[in-house]
């Protein structure tokens, strides 16, 4: 049986997802999950897990950094993207293989880290979910560091408004289901409107986590309000203007009444000793 659905895995294979982290909104993304992988991973060479790693888009440069990354995803398509790019890039990584977020082959206690920078929000059931932080926890030695990212349940709703998307009656009644739920669905497989995934609020991700037996969790956002505004383009495109709105981001990154307004956001949680 395949571990993703099947428009899960069509919209991966389109193979857009590494070019969208590259510029504009996908650019700022990219840059603060590094930017907050940089500050709270254990020094290179630790062992890191990339879970649902997909193209190497993180992997790569932790690797680049003196990491021991393992690369693991579902989709064949980025595990052939992952190797072209690690060799053009001249980095090696420790693996690349396909695997499951809720069955991972990885031995227990092997791993100083583990990324699920995408798995969360593609496992719909909550019981996967709660399977694929298990395992995270499984394979972490004591004391290691998860850092597993969710979608904000009003990530739809901000975007539609930004993007002209809310224009689209179709679109708005999947912000509906979005909202009442926080299960995102794309019946009319319009290729913008995202694919099957669950969008978590803030203190449910923290909720999910800490139930997997991690006692120790933080939810920081990634983009924070600015990635839907109206100017945001000409913002990011001048280099003053983006060095400090890198530096605001991480300063109201843990604001608790903007948390939900951030397209994504990431729970760093730290195992027991």
């Amino acid at each position: 049986m395949d571990s993703i659905p099947k428009e899960v895995r069509a919209h991966y294979e389109a193979g857009q997802e590494s070019e969208r982290l590259r510029a504009g909104q996908g650019e700022l993304e990219r840059l603060r999950t590094q930017a907050i992988l940089a500050r709270e991973l254990p020094a290179a060479p630790a062992t890191v897990y990339d879970v649902g790693g997909g193209a190497g888009v993180y992997a790569i440069p932790l690797a680049a950094a003196g990491y021991q990354v393992h690369l693991i995803d579902p989709v064949e398509l980025h595990l052939d993207q992952a190797r072209e790019a690690a060799a053009a890039a001249g980095v090696r990584l420790a693996s690349i293989e396909r695997g499951d977020a809720r069955k991972l082959e990885a031995k227990a206690a092997t791993a100083d880290a583990v990324l699920l920078l995408g798995p969360l929000y593609h496992l719909t059931d909550r019981g996967d979910r709660m399977e694929a932080i298990a395992e995270s926890r499984r394979v972490l030695k004591p004391g290691g560091v998860m850092v597993a990212a969710g979608i904000s349940r009003f990530a739809s709703l901000i975007d539609g408004v930004a993007q002209g998307f809310f224009r689209d009656e179709a679109f708005r009644q999947i912000v509906a289901g979005d909202l009442e739920s926080g299960q995102h669905r794309n019946p009319v497989g319009h290729p913008r409107y995202f694919t099957t995934a669950y969008f978590h609020r803030p203190d449910e991700l923290v909720a999910e986590v800490r139930e997997g037996g991690f006692g120790d969790v933080v939810v920081v956002g990634v983009e924070g309000p600015v990635w839907s505004a109206g100017r945001f383009e000409e913002t990011w495109s001048d280099p003053v203007q983006r060095a400090r709105l890198m530096e605001f981001l991480s300063t109201v990154e843990r604001e608790e009444s903007i948390l939900g307004a951030s397209a994504h956001f990431l729970a760093v949680a730290r195992g027991p000793r």
